[in-house]
């Protein structure tokens, strides 16, 4: 059974982290790859877990806001919403912190497309 993981890790892990301006892309800061294996599987998994929980919540927020300014809202909905997406952002950050992340780090670069999230000084 060891075997069978440690070949699924080898076989999904990631490039490992290099300047990608090393290899000719677009000038401009470096940016470093994701680098996995077997030793930082939990990591990487609460970093994954966590950076697609934090884009639900980004994009609920945005929804919100939408019908809020809509007026689709009663106040006791808005208040609710926004409590719950106050709460959520704690508790992300809070998971972070305990497992060494921080905030940026579950930001995933796409490449030319730039990152997955929106930064957070907007």
């Amino acid at each position: 059974m060891d075997d069978v993981l440690r070949e699924s890790v080898r076989a999904l892990s990631l490039a490992p982290v290099t300047d990608i301006t090393e290899h000719g892309s677009a000038p401009g800061p470096a940016t470093t790859r994701w680098e996995t294996g077997p030793d930082t599987v939990d990591r990487d998994l609460i970093k994954l877990v966590l950076t697609v929980v934090e884009l639900l919540r980004q994009l609920m927020e945005r929804s919100a806001l939408r019908r809020v300014d809509h007026g689709d809202l009663s106040e006791d909905q808005e208040e609710r919403v926004g409590m719950t997406l106050m709460l959520l952002e704690e508790r992300i950050e809070e998971l972070s912190e305990r497992h060494g992340l921080t905030m940026d780090d579950l930001n995933l670069d796409l490449g030319p497309l730039g990152t997955l999230l929106p930064r957070r000084d907007q």
